[in-house]
């Protein structure tokens, strides 16, 4: 098996795939693809080089994460499987906290410290990268630069940790997908089971969204995620993700997706998976 993620060693996408083998997989022959970016994950995917591709996706703190939506959009795989993982992040620099002029990390990561950084790193350039850990080995360069990355990349790296746990709120967690090629969905080695979708209205009307949801509704089926990402074909065109509890091989599933189809212009099924359980 081989699994792609974000790059280079160290990043917090690694310790999500080490996390769901540990948890999910009984798999101990596999192989790490270290990727540039986001959309590198998907393109090894689609291309075959890999076997599986992992992502985040949405963060307690900032949210979504608005590439991964997007490509889920625009690329054929599945979702097979989800983990969360618990988010520290670190100052990390050669140099001393005096030093410091230029902070480095993964878009997220600054947003995810932006309190942080605006009450003690004002006057800083606040650089982004492909990655937490691509920022950790680039801050190897100079003292002057620091990253926001995990321990696990301070030791990597073998640079100093300034000051630890400095996102804007002490619980932080993200939530990562597991994809694969579009296969076989029709079970689900552990239950409960989640079910993702996009669904995109076509046009705008009165009530369109609250009939989708109805369908859910009158089926007491739970949702437990939905958001609106913009379509790119014209301002307040939006597509929606939702996600909701159950396996798209059930009866109560498969008759609200029929009813559903008829309602939009486009419905996309992303996948059927084991539902992540408590948050550790």
């Amino acid at each position: 098996m081989i699994i792609a993620v974000l790059g280079p060693k160290g990043s917090y996408t690694e310790k999500a795939a080490i996390k769901w083998l540990a948890e999910n997989s009984s798999e101990d022959n596999y192989s790490i693809e270290y990727c540039n970016d986001i959309q590198d994950v998907f393109s090894s995917l689609t291309s075959g080089s890999v076997d599986v591709g992992i992502t985040p996706v949405e963060n307690s703190i900032e949210g979504s994460v608005g590439v991964t939506l997007d490509m889920l959009l625009e690329s054929e795989l599945s979702i097979i499987g989800e983990t969360v993982v618990t988010i520290e992040h670190c100052l990390l620099s050669k140099g001393k906290k005096e030093d410091i002029r230029i902070i480095l990390s993964h878009p997220q990561g600054l947003a995810q410290c932006r309190q942080f950084l605006k009450d003690h790193f004002k006057d800083a350039e606040l650089r982004t990268t492909g990655s937490t850990s691509h920022a950790a080995r680039l801050a190897t360069e100079f003292s002057e630069m620091a990253a926001i990355a995990s321990r696990e990349s301070a030791q990597m790296y073998d640079l100093n940790i300034l000051i630890p746990n400095i996102q804007d709120r002490e619980q932080n967690h993200t939530r990562f997908l597991i994809m694969t090629k579009p296969g076989d969905m029709s079970e689900c080695k552990r239950h409960p089971c989640k079910t993702s979708i996009i669904v995109y209205l076509d046009r705008d009307r009165p009530g369109a969204l609250y009939e989708i949801l109805g369908e859910f509704a009158s089926r007491n089926i739970n949702l437990s995620r939905i958001e609106s990402r913009p379509s790119k074909r014209a301002l307040g065109d939006y597509v929606f993700y939702i996600d909701f509890e159950g396996h798209i091989s059930d009866e109560i599933i498969k008759d609200a997706i029929y009813n559903i189809e008829s309602k939009v212009g486009m419905l996309k099924v992303l996948g059927s998976y084991p539902m992540y359980g408590q948050i550790e």
